[in-house]
């Protein structure tokens, strides 16, 4: 049997699309197609954390952003993420899906359809939070610990729960 792979994981700093100033990436990070991933300044990526680039579209990470120990951010369909955002322990961003298409095809193998996500500026992602494909969070919106986000976020918002719904609107300066 013949065996493929997308890959080890491993990569170069050299191979990044772009690679800000003082970026931290702790050990056993694994990044995928590293030329479409792109990070400012002050980053800080924590172990174990899976940034799986893909061959087209590209993941934007923003400076002063931090993501926790075991995050999975996956930007087939294109993930960006604004600047000064916090992403707690195993969150999971997801950017592509399996399309409907009845029961003749069985899920694994049918098309696959790709749908940005975007994270706004100043937001905080609890941890073990899920964000679907095609959501737009917000700015300064807080996503509280394994909310699952399936649909777009309006700003400065608290939002939790399976799927994620607004508890209360962010006290405004």
């Amino acid at each position: 049997m013949k065996r493929s792979s997308h890959g080890t994981g491993e990569f170069k700093l050299s191979q990044f699309g772009r690679l800000g100033d003082r970026v931290v990436i702790e050990t056993a990070v694994l990044v995928f197609h590293a030329e479409n991933v792109q990070i400012g300044d002050d980053v800080y990526i924590g172990h174990y954390a899976i940034l799986k680039g893909y061959h087209r579209n590209k993941m934007l990470i923003g400076s002063g952003t931090w993501i926790g120990p075991q995050c999975f951010l996956h930007s087939a369909g294109g993930l960006t993420i604004g600047r000064n955002v916090g992403i707690g322990p195993g969150v999971k961003i997801i950017t592509s899906f399996h399309a409907e298409e009845g029961t003749h095809v069985p899920i694994l193998h049918s098309r696959i359809e790709f749908a940005p996500v975007v994270v706004g500026d100043d937001c905080d992602i609890g941890a073990g939070a899920i964000i679907l494909p095609g959501v737009t969070i917000g700015r300064g919106t807080q996503v509280g610990a394994g909310a699952v986000v399936t649909k777009d976020i309006d700003p400065y918002v608290l939002v939790a729960g399976v799927p994620a719904k607004v508890l209360r609107v962010r006290k405004q300066d």
